[in-house]
């Protein structure tokens, strides 16, 4: 009985993952020519700008929610299916609301990259 050789298939980005960690020398990101590289610069920075709001609506749900329980330590006492709603807004509403502002902010940055 012959035995059946084995053979590992992976994506091109792996092999050259690879590639990068046998070699020696140090491995260079490809240049981009000189107008490429100006708008390459122009919409990392626009981009960034443009990611500002979304990470300050981000902090400020994550922390003004302890904000929200000291101003309203009713909160505590509320239940909902046997379970504080404070501790339902602590577990389930910050994930859905980063969702919304990660495709708000992924929609923004798409649309700046085709206004360029």
């Amino acid at each position: 009985m012959s035995k059946i050789r084995r053979v590992a298939v992976t994506s091109p980005q792996t092999r050259l993952a690879h590639a990068r960690r046998r070699s020696r020398a140090r491995w260079r990101q490809p240049r981009l020519p000189a107008g490429d590289t100006q708008r390459a610069t122009a919409l990392y920075r626009a981009q960034r700008r443009r990611g500002v709001p979304a990470l300050l609506l981000m902090f400020a749900l994550l922390l003004g929610l302890p904000g929200i329980f000291a101003l309203f330590p009713g909160l505590d006492t509320v239940r909902l299916l046997g379970i504080p709603l404070s501790w339902l807004m602590i577990a389930v509403l910050p994930y859905p609301a980063m969702a919304v502002l990660a495709r708000w902010q992924l929609r923004r940055a798409e649309r700046l990259e085709d206004d360029r």
